[in-house]
């Protein structure tokens, strides 16, 4: 008989869970058993404040472009609205599945000691994060996966912190990058070019009016765990995760030895100009190109006062 590996918590890090395996740290949330939200009350416990509106304006703001007229196209409260209706799905099957990490786990207690410090310096790129219920959790799946859903609902998959055995600086660039997507609101730029494209003009008028066509925007919730970002939003996430991190007291210079990690476990896929996300070699040249923006912030920055290690590999 075949006994399934489980955490010394109890904790099944070997679950099948029912999300799309992304080839990029991009995805994932779980069910969770004790739900827990991160709002005001989570960034007051040792967040880091921040520096004041001259910080804001260093970094790679000036790098980074205006919002997409194709948001305007869908509600951000509904998109968000669809977003934690999934991610609370998601965290029910992890559950049923023992497969949600509980808070006295060591490797989420990390994931939210990190996101404790990146998640004050998210509302100068996004005024609606401050009103978010920041969630962060961990899912039992061997998945090389993690994502941040609109709204500020975070999840990784055990299989990423076990197999590329993540540092903490690496952790915060994956976080960095995933809370990027959602402050940026690239999910919903692209439900609004689905739209643009699927609904037609007719249907759109209504839908910006909030009629019964807002029905059809409901319906497209589904896609947010399936949506494929382009190549622009990735290197966007990219940069502005590298600014996050660097805030955060976390090295960017981890973007180089985690992509570096990611193109061990990606042997096999397909060249850049066949894939929606630039290469793990065009990936590391634009992060050093982005180093001399965003090592000051780092340089200045209150590091971590408590380091965590990644979890064991798996024996045999």
């Amino acid at each position: 008989m075949r006994m399934t590996p489980r955490h010394p918590t109890g904790f099944n890090t070997d679950a099948h869970i029912d999300a799309p395996a992304l080839a990029h740290p991009r995805a994932c949330s779980c069910a969770l058993h004790s739900r827990r939200l991160f709002g005001s009350a989570f960034l007051a416990g040792g967040a880091v404040a921040l520096a004041g509106p001259a910080l804001a304006q260093e970094g790679v703001q000036g790098d980074v472009g205006r919002e997409s007229r194709f948001t305007k196209l869908v509600s951000a409260e509904q998109v968000e609205a669809a977003a934690a209706q999934q991610y609370a799905q998601m965290m029910r099957e992890a559950a049923q599945k023992r497969a949600l990490a509980p808070a006295d786990d060591p490797q989420l207690q990390r994931l939210r000691a990190i996101a404790n410090r990146i998640i004050p310096f998210s509302s100068p790129w996004n005024a609606r994060a401050e009103q978010w219920k920041w969630e962060v959790n961990l899912i039992g799946s061997q998945q090389v996966n993690a994502f941040c859903m609109p709204g500020g609902k975070i999840a990784f998959f055990y299989g990423i912190l076990q197999k590329l055995q993540l540092s903490d600086d690496e952790v915060a660039t994956i976080m960095g990058h995933e809370v990027a997507h959602a402050l940026r609101e690239h999910a919903r730029e692209r439900m609004g070019k689905t739209a643009a494209t699927r609904l037609g003009a007719g249907l759109l008028s209504g839908l910006l009016g909030l009629g019964g066509a807002g029905d059809a925007l409901l319906n497209m919730g589904g896609q947010l765990l399936s949506l494929t970002f382009s190549r622009e939003d990735e290197s966007e996430a990219d940069i502005v995760g590298m600014d996050l991190a660097a805030r955060a007291g976390h090295n960017p210079r981890a973007g180089i030895s985690l992509w570096e990690k990611m193109m061990a476990v990606s042997k096999g896929a397909p060249p850049e100009f066949l894939s929606t996300h630039p290469s793990g070699p065009t990936r590391i040249r634009d992060i050093e190109a982005k180093l001399p923006k965003v090592e000051p912030l780092f340089a200045r920055a209150p590091r971590p006062e408590r380091r965590f290690g990644p979890p064991p590999l798996r024996a045999g």
